[in-house]
């Protein structure tokens, strides 16, 4: 049969092998070994994983790429970055926010991230952030699926018209309900926060997003109250509670009733290894703390973890790339995820896991998805995390939207090959 885009002898992240995989109008129409398809376009896999597009389930993109302005945040914390934002919001302009996430969304695309869940911070009264990244997700929608989150970053009660502004931005047409209940001045309206956001979700059939316990502080705890909440309100697979750093302190047995709490309510975590590494930690000596949440014991207790890349060069932080698996080879080492399961876990965390936190329609590797797929430089997810390869093909709705040559050295080493390939360069398993 004629079909507009042949993939030859891809290795899937399943673990099949020498599969074809056909696309006819937008949609994978056939998986399987040595397809009897005539196809516009031909791309050899062969040994080469073909996946799903990277989903990144957690980032910033109105603050993206603005390091620097209006100065370095010096001391690494969260606080800090908070104060440097609110320094640069009043000298923000449309035009400004808009050609920097734009910049970012081509660097994302280039690395196979097919979709972004990105805060937009509602404590600006001109709401300028939310009407820029709308224009954007309208300009980009063909590459790239952008939503929205409301995020009132200088808290939701603590920010005196943070509830008008969020309800504006909901107005508009930004997607999720986020929220800050640890950047609130006490413990009780970080929990009021909470309740009072859960209703406004719930209210307008909204999926929900908060940032939660991005603190080293054990008594921390505004998880406990989303979970409850969730229940309480039905919301269970609707809500994720983003960065949870807190439960890296927390003491077992606390943890021991938190887990089956967050599992039972269907309230999905989101980790952010880069930043989590980064900032949490500050003001200790030694030993220092890790951070980022406890991912392989949520993921033992059946709660749904994603990865996140949260910033890029920002006033959080001065690095980043857009590359997911930067972000998963990150976690694997921080959360010492380095069996051959956790490894797969880790890929699967950006990849199928936050697709399906971002309730994306169609997404996977069977026939009848959409065919957004991306062809990497390497044999299988394990290899991917630790070679973070090439992204040799991007490809959008069966249409190439990216390519780029492959990752080759030449040699000139006495009695050994003239080439070498990364991603062969160790022996198989």
């Amino acid at each position: 049969m004629p079909v507009d885009l042949v993939i030859r002898g891809a290795n899937l992240p399943d673990g099949r092998q020498g599969q074809d995989i056909a696309v006819s109008d937008g949609r994978i129409a056939a998986i399987g070994p040595a397809l009897d398809v005539e196809a516009g376009r031909e791309i050899d896999a062969t040994g080469q994983l073909v996946t799903p597009p990277f989903v990144d389930a957690h980032f910033h993109m109105d603050a993206t790429l603005s390091l620097g302005l209006p100065r370095m945040n010096e001391s690494g914390t969260l606080l800090e970055g908070i104060a440097l934002w609110g320094e640069l919001k009043p000298h923000l302009t449309h035009e400004a926010l808009v050609d920097r996430a734009l910049a970012y969304c081509d660097m994302a695309v280039a690395q196979g991230i097919g979709a972004v869940r990105s805060h937009v911070d509602i404590c600006d009264d001109r709401l300028l952030a939310v009407d820029a990244l709308i224009e954007v997700r309208d300009r980009v929608r063909d590459y790239l699926d952008l939503q929205l989150v409301a995020f009132p970053q200088d808290g939701f009660l603590r920010y005196p018209k943070a509830r008008e502004n969020l309800l504006r931005a909901l107005d508009k047409g930004v997607d999720v309900v986020g929220g800050i209940p640890h950047f609130e001045r006490t413990m009780a309206d970080g929990a009021e926060s909470v309740r009072a956001l859960m209703q406004i979700a719930a209210e307008r059939g909204l999926l929900v997003d908060m940032h939660c316990d991005e603190t080293d502080d054990p008594m921390s705890r505004h998880i406990e109250t989303l979970a409850a909440e969730t229940v309480r309100l039905g919301l269970g697979g609707r809500v994720a509670g983003s960065h949870l750093t807190s439960m890296h302190s927390m003491d077992n047995y606390y943890v021991s009733k938190l887990l089956p709490l967050i599992a039972e309510a269907g309230v999905a975590a989101i980790a952010n290894p880069l930043i989590n590494i980064t900032i949490q930690g500050r003001h200790d000596s030694y030993p220092k703390r890790r951070g980022m949440t406890r991912v392989p014991e949520l993921l033992a207790a059946g709660v749904n973890v994603a990865f996140g890349h949260d910033c890029v060069m920002d006033p959080w932080y001065s690095l980043g790339s857009a590359d997911m698996l930067e972000v998963a080879h990150m976690a694997v080492h921080v959360g010492q995820m380095t069996s051959l399961a956790a490894m797969r876990d880790a890929f699967d965390a950006v990849t199928s896991r936050p697709a399906a936190i971002l309730h994306l329609d169609c997404y996977g590797l069977e026939e009848g998805a959409r065919a957004d797929l991306v062809v990497l430089q390497a044999a299988d997810p394990i290899e991917a995390i630790r070679l973070k390869p090439t992204r040799l093909f991007v490809v959008r709705r069966g249409r190439v939207i990216a390519e780029t040559a492959p990752r080759t050295t030449r040699m000139d080493l006495p009695g050994r090959p003239a080439t070498l390939e990364l991603a062969r360069a160790a022996a198989t398993r």
